[in-house]
């Protein structure tokens, strides 16, 4: 499933599986600098193939992204809805 990924949601997910911003970016293919500006909020946005790459890398480290309805497949955490 692709979704609309967050700052807040690409940091805790390297937060989870323990992995750098450094190690993503080169994971994802993705420059360091682009996912850096990300994660600050200097940009609001990545292109759809950044987020695209950057999600499939995270996917791979072991982390589900998890979407409105949807219900994780093992033990995890997530943010409900309204509660931020």
């Amino acid at each position: 499933m692709r979704m609309l990924l967050t700052k807040e949601l690409v940091k805790a997910a390297r937060g989870l599986v323990g992995t750098s911003a450094v190690s993503l970016a080169e994971a994802a293919s993705v420059p360091l600098d682009t996912l850096k500006s990300f994660e600050s909020g200097r940009n609001k946005t990545l292109s759809a193939e950044n987020q695209n790459k950057v999600q499939r890398a995270l996917e791979a480290h072991g982390i589900q992204f998890l979407d409105v309805d949807d219900s994780a497949q093992g033990p995890g955490v997530a943010l409900k809805p309204g509660d931020k």
